[in-house]
């Protein structure tokens, strides 16, 4: 499940599709149309509207839709929950501040391509495999994160 005004117009129903155990919330095309959409605030938007101002979801529920069943979904082993042994990674956030800008265009792909960016405000960090790799939405230089090429499946 998605959130594109152009698709979904009916909050009502999409309520109704949050309570099924079968959604996974979000939306990617990893990039496919970065020059016509933007959808890096669909994890923003879906805590600060259905979680904070709809109550649709619980934030552990919202936590564990954005997480935990991404990661299973795809068969990410370690990942998306918070255990000993598994990748930490995590965002610290405070939900009542959450909130994304307006979309900017940007042209820092090759060849001055253009592309969306939307930023977000309410996360105080975020640390991937350990490591702080922002720090109140500035970049600390750090990264950590690597590219997974398998699967479990």
């Amino acid at each position: 499940m998605y959130n594109a005004w152009f698709f979904n117009r009916n909050t009502e129903s999409m309520e109704v599709f949050l309570q099924l155990d079968a959604v996974v919330p979000g939306l990617g095309d990893a990039g496919a149309h970065a020059g016509q959409i933007c959808d890096a605030d669909s994890p923003t938007f879906y805590l600060s509207y259905w979680y904070r101002d709809r109550k649709a979801v619980t934030l552990e529920k919202a936590i564990h839709q954005l997480t935990a069943k991404p990661a299973a979904v795809l068969g990410l082993v370690d990942r998306g929950t918070l255990k000993v042994g598994a990748f930490a990674d995590i965002n610290v956030f405070d939900p009542e501040k959450l909130q994304t800008e307006y979309p900017e265009y940007v042209h820092d792909f090759p060849g001055e391509k253009g592309r969306f960016r939307i930023k977000a405000r309410g996360y105080a960090a975020t640390i991937v495999n350990g490591e702080v790799v922002t720090d109140q939405g500035e970049h600390t230089g750090h990264r950590p994160g690597r590219v997974l090429r398998e699967f479990a499946r």
